[in-house]
């Protein structure tokens, strides 16, 4: 029986013992390496518009997934079916898939020396999520509503208010020796307003909390003002003229722009030769201010484990932190045991896994390190620019770099907010915009995996009437 390298509860336990004994079964079966995970969750959502319940969800579920290795081939599966009979017709089943498949000679488990857990209490899951009752939980989505409805007349119509929480546990074991397993909890509440100007013309944003406990959440009401706010700014929105101005990211649209650049230096992308960044690490790429770090182990300031932290990545190697971007620098791209082997290279611990399916790449808590400007100084130095705080579609070109973006936001100027933009299109190219980066705030907050403070980044074009 492999030997426990993490755990923290005894249901993850149990879910680790499940895991590895699917794995013996696997090799008395007549695999040459086996790797199982167990999950199991809960999850309650609730939305609620103009007051009234619209949709109640809770759920449970608990899954195995299983990969198996014949030599250098692989295949993969995965049940619901957890007894006996589900299990064994898992086995037998990958082991199937696995001998008609293609030899790769990049594919394998990691080395046995690699295998382990992060060091130290993460902090991922508090019992705190399930405190409220189920009423109690309706009245907070109800709560959030209805402080956006009531914050100003202008204010006419809802999407709706939602609360949700989730608990799960995940469990991992190899036939290299590793099992481990750990627990996460998650709670967040949102609400969505419409807005009306004086000529009937509608406007929609809105705002959002989230903490792995129930405690660090802001409150429905403050939730329900900050998205009342947001859409009431929106109010008045028109066109601009086509021209090239600095464009200001509010820190919910620049954290994007760090999701595109996680794609860049994925190893997937860079040994298919698929992003702008392959072949350049060690090369200048940006500003000496440029510093993007993917922390695996972090803590929000709270205390709490950060949205993207766990003790192994998806192929039980020890999570830990990477720089990515040091100083304007590429120092390293993000890895799986795969795409390392591919490109000559060693793993960064960041492989992804589903129940199903080969490890991909993932980051953990991927940010761009802030500065010391606060967003009011940034927008000080802007004479006439974009301040960018809502993007559509999905223009971004990770093999040439190329960026174009539906975006709304304010208007820029001469230092000041003036009025909402609307339909128009921002473009440039993702290897102009970093060595562009002319400031960077210093408003870095974790409301996701991914975060990123203020960001003014001149040279762009604002494409519009």
């Amino acid at each position: 029986m492999p030997q426990a390298a993490f755990s923290s509860s005894d249901a993850a336990l149990d879910l680790e013992t499940l895991a590895a004994d699917v794995v013996e079964q696997a090799m008395k079966a007549g695999a040459t390496d086996a790797e199982a995970v167990a999950r199991e969750g809960d999850e309650f959502t609730v939305n609620v518009r103009l007051g009234e319940v619209e949709t109640l969800k809770e759920s449970g579920s608990r899954a195995l997934g299983l990969r198996v290795f014949w030599g250098r081939r692989s295949a993969s599966a995965s049940t619901s079916d957890l007894t006996a009979e589900g299990i064994r017709r898992l086995v037998e089943g990958a082991l199937a898939l696995a001998r008609i498949t293609e030899e790769d000679p990049f594919t394998g488990l990691a080395d046995a020396g690699e295998f382990g857990a992060a060091a130290g209490e993460l902090h991922l899951y508090y019992d705190d999520v399930y405190s409220l009752s189920g009423p109690e939980r309706i009245e907070w989505a109800r709560r959030a509503e209805a402080a956006a409805l009531g914050a100003d007349p202008r204010i006419t119509n809802s999407e709706g208010g939602s609360f949700d929480l989730s608990t799960g546990r995940r469990a991992m074991a190899n036939s290299r020796g590793f099992a481990g397993g750990y627990r996460t909890s998650y709670a967040g509440v949102s609400v969505a307003p419409l807005a009306m100007d004086a000529n009937g013309q509608m406007q929609r944003d809105g705002w959002w909390s989230s903490a792995r406990r129930l405690k660090d959440l802001e409150s429905p009401e403050a939730v329900g003002a900050e998205a009342a706010r947001r859409t009431l700014r929106r109010l008045g929105a028109r066109r601009m003229p086509t021209q090239r101005v600095p464009i200001v990211f509010a820190p919910e649209t620049a954290r994007t722009l760090i999701g595109s650049l996680f794609e860049a230096v994925s190893g997937d992308a860079v040994w298919r030769g698929a992003s702008f960044l392959a072949g350049k690490l060690g090369e200048t790429i940006g500003v000496p201010a440029l510093t993007i770090v993917d922390d695996n182990t972090m803590l929000l300031p709270s205390g709490a484990g950060g949205f993207g932290s766990s003790p192994f990545d998806g192929e039980g190697l020890p999570s830990r932190r990477t720089v990515v971007v040091e100083n304007g620098v590429l120092r390293s791209y993000l890895l799986n045991t795969y795409t390392a082997r591919k490109l000559g290279m060693k793993s960064t611990h960041n492989a992804s896994r589903s129940l199903a399916g080969t490890p991909g790449v993932g980051c953990g808590n991927l940010y761009l390190e802030p500065g010391t400007l606060t967003k009011e100084q940034i927008l000080a130095e802007v004479q006439a620019g974009f301040y960018v705080t809502g993007l559509m579609g999905f223009g971004v070109n990770v093999v040439t770099g190329d960026y174009s973006r539906g975006a709304a936001g304010l208007w820029i100027e001469n230092g000041e907010l003036t009025h909402a933009v609307e339909e128009v299109t921002i473009a440039g190219n993702l290897g102009e915009m970093l060595r562009n980066l002319t400031a960077i705030g210093n408003d870095l907050v974790f409301r996701s995996a991914v975060a990123s403070p203020t960001l003014r980044i001149d040279g762009m074009t604002v494409a519009g009437s």
